[in-house]
């Protein structure tokens, strides 16, 4: 008798387990991706700040946008030849 319920409780254990795994799992993916996503988020979100910033300035400052298109663009004032440095490996 004692053994017939816990066979009866092992089975349901099984069952209960069986039934429950895939979804357990599930949210754990779940959660672990919107941990993820959350991270993202926030970097996402410095990253547009700090360019929100760099474009205000580029608005409004005129040195700097001189730096910018100096750096990024290669442009040069009248009578300024450019010069360009080749690394030698």
């Amino acid at each position: 008798m004692i053994l017939k319920k816990a066979s009866v409780i092992i089975g349901l254990g099984l069952f209960l387990f069986v039934i429950f795994l895939p979804g357990y799992t599930k949210i754990q993916e779940l959660r672990d991706k919107n941990r993820d996503l959350t991270d993202k988020n926030r970097r996402l979100k410095a990253e547009n700040a700090q360019l929100e910033q760099m474009l205000k300035r580029l608005e409004s400052d005129k040195l700097y946008q001189e730096k910018i298109l100096r750096e990024k663009a290669g442009v040069v004032r009248k009578d300024e030849v450019p010069v360009k440095f080749i690394p030698q490996d």
